[in-house]
């Protein structure tokens, strides 16, 4: 009897050392630690509101976020505070050294250029965070890994970005624009003018130009990830709005559930066509290395596995997890980049003037090639303006190892650093009193020379691990301007609503009607 007694009380002492460890990690996690963060932040000298338990300042950053959507922006307005209501907020009241609270998480905002270049340059110091249970929707493959691996999967990846290589895919681009150049010939025929919603024939350029380059024959097939990709993207966004709680991605939720729907399916779908273009190529068929992204993925994995041996290279799941970052960042960022240059361009009609000037100089009527695109300078600068005003990236995070001193102050470990790159880009201080005005001159001798050499300009983020895809990025935007604007003339329509929305990159809330007529 004294016996069972001691083994049951055993088992209970056993109970409760486990209930009262649970406890204290959890009153750690939502009170203690968030508490000492906030101490060691303010002896810094950063400033923001005092942690309130579990939420932070999700609550009050999710009314903004409502409040500043529900209405559209006259075109002369400042629409930062409409993108970014909370940090905009933030950064007013406590100035440019602040954090806010994500939950029970600090966000240290960074915006001064020699701090950036110290956090950009220090990649390994400055991992990116991987905190919410649904990260994997926005960080995969190349834009997920750290340290040894990251080197590996940018040395694979790198042959497939290099300017031979995107010579061989440019008509592959053309042959997307073509296709929707010659829709807006059968909707203008009649009266040589019509209006259409510009962001539904962006996105699907994109989409369509992204899946030739990266699939060659298969594109079609590369076409109906896209649609799996946007469903995960709007569910991963609903999730960054609500509180991480650990562990909750596997709690059997509606939610849940479809969010590793969306992911299985679209695995299978990158599976099927990663193993029959390895296919194709062993039997010869793919005889050109270069035809599409994939093949020379898959052809700069094989040079490495036979150079350097198996475990060199990268697995078929490494490969569907690159193919899916590139796919994410390709899609989203570069259709962002066409629509706000159509609007820019509407907007300011000199500009595009005299972009088609410059653009017929060029080419006249002939179909634009490499070496007329990479000579494009009013084009460029353009562009470079607009990735500035609006910056399709508009933010970016990363997070702390360990504590880290920097030249002009220190961090503690597990602090997140937000980058907001719109907020930099409309700097005052850095860009100038005319900050908010679309002027493309600033660019005239380049981006050194308009930014003063300061880390001011990250539309593509900056340092070691600069986005690979900017080159092919780039190409096919002064590719899209050149081709439309040797057929047509646009502005904005009556029925224009400028509405810039922070969705996986700056999207038009309410789409983007102009007016397009044939020149």
């Amino acid at each position: 009897m004294i016996e069972i007694i001691t083994v049951k009380n055993v088992f209970l002492i056993g109970f409760l050392v486990l209930i009262l460890n649970w406890v204290c990690r959890a009153v750690n996690w939502v009170w203690l630690r968030p508490k000492r963060l906030e101490i060691y932040l303010k002896k810094q000298g950063f400033s923001g509101n005092s942690y309130r338990i579990l939420m932070g300042d999700m609550r009050e950053s999710n009314q903004m976020d409502q409040v500043a959507h529900s209405l559209p922006l006259p075109l002369t307005a400042d629409f930062v505070p409409r993108m970014m209501p909370f940090i905009h907020h933030t950064v007013l009241n406590h100035g440019k050294k602040c954090f806010t609270w994500y939950g029970p998480y600090p966000n240290v905002i960074v915006m001064d250029p020699e701090t950036l270049r110290e956090i950009m340059s220090r990649h390994e110091l400055f991992p990116k965070p991987k905190i919410g249970s649904h990260s994997h929707v926005f960080l995969s493959g190349l834009l997920n890994h750290e340290g040894p691996e990251w080197s590996k999967h940018r040395s694979i990846l790198n042959p497939a970005f290099r300017i031979d290589n995107l010579k061989s895919i440019l008509p592959a681009f053309n042959s997307s624009c073509k296709e929707m150049l010659e829709e807006w010939d059968k909707l203008a025929s009649a009266k040589g003018t019509v209006e259409l919603d510009s962001w539904t024939y962006c996105h699907d350029l994109t989409r369509n130009m992204l899946a030739r380059a990266s699939f060659g024959d298969s594109y079609k097939d590369g076409i109906k990830i896209f649609e799996i990709q946007q469903e995960q993207i709007d569910l991963g966004l609903q999730a960054i709005r609500s509180v991480y709680i650990p562990g909750s991605k596997y709690l059997p939720t509606k939610f849940n559930k479809r969010l590793r729907e969306t992911e299985r399916d679209m695995r299978a779908m990158f599976k099927d066509m990663i193993e029959t273009k390895e296919k194709e190529i062993k039997r010869g068929r793919a005889t050109d290395k270069n035809s599409d992204l994939l093949c020379s993925m898959l052809d700069s994995n094989t040079k490495q596995v036979k150079e350097q041996g198996p475990d060199s290279g990268l697995s078929l799941d490494d490969l569907i997890d690159d193919c899916k970052a590139f796919y994410l960042a390709g899609q989203n960022v570069t259709s962002s980049l066409f629509l706000w240059t159509l609007v820019a361009l509407s907007q300011h009609q000199d500009w595009q003037n005299k972009a088609r000037d410059e653009i017929s100089k060029a080419f006249g009527n002939n179909e634009p090639d490499f070496e007329g695109l990479s000579h494009l300078k009013v084009v460029s600068m353009i562009l470079h303006e607009v990735l500035r005003l609006y910056s399709p990236a508009y933010f970016t995070c990363r997070i702390t190892k360990q504590e880290v001193k920097l030249e002009r102050f220190s961090l503690p470990q597990g602090v997140v650093i937000t980058i907001p790159m719109l907020l930099v880009h409309h700097d005052p201080d850095l860009w100038g009193e005319d900050v908010k005005q679309f002027k493309p001159e600033r660019f005239v001798n380049g981006v050194a020379s308009a930014t003063k050499g300061r880390l001011s300009f990250l539309p593509f983020s900056s340092g070691p691990r600069t986005c690979i895809g900017q080159n092919f990025s780039m190409l096919q935007a002064k590719l899209f301007v050149a081709t439309v604007l040797q057929r047509f003339s646009v502005k904005l329509s009556p029925s224009y609503t400028h509405a810039p929305f922070p969705a996986a990159t700056t999207f038009p809330q309410h789409g983007a009607h102009l007016i397009i007529r044939k020149v």
